[in-house]
């Protein structure tokens, strides 16, 4: 029997094939449309999560200690007729004032384990073994689980390279450690230090 004799002699063959068809184009469309609302969600959640919780909080003491340093910075220089500050003080807080303003996020956000733990699953269990004697440290790199964020790390170094060989005349000189949460920190102990030497009270909160 051909298929057009098959098709023919039972109507309702076709009629239930087309059916069959619609519902699964209709099925895998809403599969796909959930799959995609469930993702916008969750993207939105960790978003609304990492701001409040990592992201403002980060930005906002960074631009506190910045306000700070220029606000002594202005202080130190001022013109009136009273005595004149150290010069000392005025160019330790423009060096800390340098310092803060090399600092980026990615220096001093801490890291998100639980991305990193997803994408370690998704590596693979076969790639992760064959990596692990290379550098356990990279582990938690984000830049080694990340196409991205290695991307963004890649052209970072390429900046402070640059700027390095800038400052240096092209001398070649190692390049500098970027700073760290620590490095920050020790940074507005030495300011707060300083504003207190000065007389000022700063309510820090």
């Amino acid at each position: 029997m051909d298929d057009e004799a098959f098709w023919s002699s039972d109507p309702t063959v076709l009629r239930d094939s087309e059916w069959a068809k619609i519902s699964s184009d209709f099925t895998n469309a809403g599969y796909r449309e959930g799959i995609t609302a469930g993702k916008e969600s969750a993207l939105q959640q960790g978003f609304d999560e990492g701001f409040a919780q990592v992201g403002a909080p980060i930005g906002r003491e960074l631009g506190i200690l910045r306000g700070l340093c220029s606000a002594l910075i202005a202080f130190l220089s001022r013109p009136q007729g009273t005595a004149p500050s150290p010069d000392s003080t005025l160019s330790e807080v423009r060096e800390i004032a340098k310092q803060l303003a090399e600092v980026r996020f990615s220096d001093i956000a801490p890291p998100d384990l639980e991305a990193l733990a997803h994408a370690k699953e998704h590596l693979g269990g076969a790639a992760m073994d064959a990596d692990a004697d290379e550098d356990a440290a990279d582990l938690t790199d984000p830049a080694k689980l990340n196409e991205e964020i290695k991307e963004k790390r890649d052209m970072e170094g390429l900046e402070d390279l640059m700027a390095q060989m800038n400052a240096d005349g092209g001398s070649g000189s190692a390049v500098q450690t970027r700073p760290k949460a620590e490095d920050v920190a020790r940074l507005k102990e030495r300011l707060l230090a300083i504003a207190q030497s000065l007389g000022m009270s700063l309510q820090w909160s």
